[in-house]
């Protein structure tokens, strides 16, 4: 081909290579221009985009602020300079009021050296099972330091460890540590000796008792109502005790986080007799500035979507347009913005319904100023009314049903719901018969049951009980440190009716909330227990605006995609009694402007749509450039083919010619003479 281009031209003179690269480019020029002009324009758009979303994520991040409850229920805390307490952190919604704290006594943890030795990583020849069970001791003697009474503590389970002869006392700190219980052991170095030194968590009800299996290799390190001389109690276990407006309270921990609501402090020692006083507060400038900071960020926002999606005249009065300015979905974002920010708040009822109305105004070019006077005057006087303006907000008529939110609020439509519930939620029980005796210090004692589905292992009373209540608080230990059900969270409740049974009830609520005993040993009639199952609970029924709901425990779900869908209703004890009540659903402001994005921002949303719509036309560009390629290609090849042809006609004129000269000067009367 290069051959038959470079000859081209040969023949007539003519520059025909160039000639059919300017007709090609003429015939390529105005389409390629064309598709050069849209993928600009396509690329201008997907910039634009990107713009309009990054200036839309800046802006999301304020309004998720002002979108969320806690903004609005924001506490401070004056506390006062003083080493008895440390206050550790606050929390939104955090009971307001004035609180005044004494600290009679503060926690401890029962500490235990249990062996000495001349070497820590010599074998102590120990050997058998070494069981820890946590509970809270009652002492006797002169100094009440002899462990005298032990009651189990059914919330923790029991720590077994075997010892075996090759132990030492750093082999052992191991095993105690591994176990991750709770229970820190350490070896120390006391003068020439070491000592095994065992801590227990804080608490009066979580010090130990150790038994063993093998007393007579063992008993050195036994702490128990028989066995303790060989082992030195250094501290006694015992929980903190603060009075607080008045009230006594106890707990197991220096570390109070459910004491004042929300409110998390430490004891750090002991000061009968000094009060230490405070404030919690509401905290209304986090939400005053997190206010601010929506109104700035909206402003920037629609500074930035005006210069994409609006038109402007330059200096010398040239429209000069957006790249997203004749764009439907992009203008759509921008004008349902404006209107969530500009327009009265769906389900929000009385005078503050509107941002205008906490001194928030439009200007005449769309963007906010804040009316101080008159948002300062609505904060002070009316901050309570604030949140519902802003954040979602589901307010209950009935004080026995709570109203929460789930993962899916942003589906929920405002308005008011009527709610109805017909059934309250129950717990499955088992109740035995009458009990005859309550000593089970001999006999087969044993039982084996399944709570909420979940198997216990083998249980065994053998204590001669005072009392059929003592009893049963000891089967509810028993129970409840079940390795099994521990695990699972499973919990019951055992106590003796008025008409002398024991009563067993699991703590959850619901269909799936079952006791049954699956075994029992040879003496447990006596106890009036016997194989079967109790009652099974059951589930919240109800309705929602006449629908019926979803129960799951003590929760009443909307059916999905029902305009309720997103709420979660608590039905508490008693629910059912209560006449149908209203609840109303406001998402505010914010809470708006976050279903707004989302909607067009999410996935399959109009904003992914219309991107994928420019990716479509990149596409059918690209397949447009192949076509005029193959054309440009089959026309160039057109042209070369006719100047070929052409050339050669010229060549065979040309020779044509130069033999009819050669035949002139042959001829006799056209001959030269000499």
């Amino acid at each position: 081909m290069s051959n038959i281009i470079s000859s081209l031209g040969a023949g007539s003179g003519i520059d025909v290579t160039n000639l059919i690269t300017s007709l090609v480019e003429v015939e390529r020029s105005p389409v390629e221009s064309r598709l050069d002009t849209r993928e600009a324009k396509l690329d201008a758009q997907i910039s634009a985009y990107g713009a309009l979303k990054s200036a839309l994520s800046d802006f999301q991040s304020l309004v998720s602020i002002t979108a969320d409850n806690d903004t609005f229920n924001a506490r401070s805390v004056a506390f006062p300079d003083t080493d008895i307490l440390t206050p550790n952190s606050i929390s939104a919604g955090a009971q307001v009021g004035s609180y005044q704290i004494e600290v009679q006594k503060v926690a401890k943890a029962q500490s235990l050296v249990l062996e000495t030795a001349d070497n820590k990583d010599t074998s102590l020849g120990l050997s058998g099972k070494l069981t820890f069970e946590f509970g809270d001791w009652t002492y006797s003697g002169v100094d009440s330091d002899i462990p005298d009474t032990f009651t189990v503590n059914g919330e923790k389970d029991a720590l077994t460890i075997e010892i075996d002869t090759s132990d030492s006392l750093s082999s052992i700190v191991q095993k105690l540590n591994e176990a991750d219980v709770g229970v820190t052991a350490s070896v120390l170095k006391i003068g020439d000796q070491y000592q095994l030194v065992v801590n227990m968590p804080s608490g009066a009800s979580n010090a130990v008792r150790i038994t063993s299996d093998n007393s007579a290799s063992l008993g050195v390190l036994e702490f128990n109502e028989t066995t303790y001389t060989d082992v030195l109690e250094t501290q006694q276990a015992s929980d903190a005790l603060v009075v607080v407006n008045g009230l006594s309270v106890t707990r197991e921990s220096n570390k109070l986080d459910d004491v004042i609501e929300g409110f998390d402090f430490n004891l750090n020692r002991e000061a009968e007799g000094e009060l230490i006083s405070f404030n919690v507060e509401a905290d209304t400038a986090i939400a005053e500035q997190a206010i601010r900071d929506l109104v700035e960020g909206f402003n920037l926002f629609v500074t930035t979507a005006k210069g994409i999606t609006g038109s402007s005249r330059d200096e010398e009065n040239n429209l000069i347009k957006g790249d997203l300015s004749t764009d439907t979905v992009a203008k759509s974002l921008v004008s349902r913005i404006r209107e969530t920010m500009n327009s009265a708040v769906d389900g929000v009822q009385g005078t503050f319904s509107a941002l205008a109305s906490i001194g928030i105004r439009t200007n005449l070019d769309g963007s906010l100023a804040i009316d101080e006077k008159t948002f300062s005057t609505a904060l002070t006087n009316n901050f309570a009314d604030i949140e519902a303006l802003f954040a979602p907000t589901a307010k209950s008529a009935s004080t026995r049903v709570q109203v929460g939110q789930g993962s899916q609020i942003s589906k929920t439509e405002t308005g008011a719901y009527e709610v109805e519930i017909t059934q309250d939620a129950t717990q499955g029980s088992l109740t035995g018969g009458t009990i005859a005796g309550f000593d089970t210090s001999s006999g087969d004692f044993t039982l084996k049951l399944s709570i909420d589905g979940v198997s216990t292992n083998t249980l065994t009373l053998n204590t001669a009980y005072a009392s059929a209540a003592a009893m049963a608080s000891d089967l509810e230990a028993l129970i409840n440190a079940d390795s099994n059900l521990s695990e699972q969270g499973q919990k019951v409740d055992v106590s003796v009716t008025a008409d002398n049974k024991l009563e067993i009830v699991s703590r959850r609520y619901g269909s799936a909330s079952t006791v049954e005993i699956t075994a029992v040993g040879a003496d447990m009639g006596t106890l009036g227990l016997s194989i079967g199952s109790g009652t099974e609970g059951l589930d919240v029924v109800g309705t929602i605006n006449g629908e019926a709901g979803f129960g799951a425990g003590r929760v009443l779900l909307p059916s999905i995609d029902s305009p309720a869908y997103g709420l979660t209703f608590t039905a508490l004890e008693g629910a059912a009694s209560v006449d149908p009540f209203t609840v109303n659903f406001s998402r505010g402001v914010a809470g708006g402007l976050t279903s707004l994005i989302e909607r067009f921002l999410g996935a399959g949303g109009p904003v992914a749509a219309r991107e994928d719509s420019i990716e479509t036309q990149f596409d059918r560009i690209d397949d447009e450039r192949e076509k005029l390629d193959r054309r440009i290609e089959a026309y160039e090849a057109r042209l070369t083919s006719q100047f070929i042809a052409m050339e050669r006609i010229i060549s065979s004129l040309n020779a044509s010619g130069s033999s009819l000269e050669g035949l002139a000067d042959r001829l006799a009367f056209t001959a030269q003479r000499n």
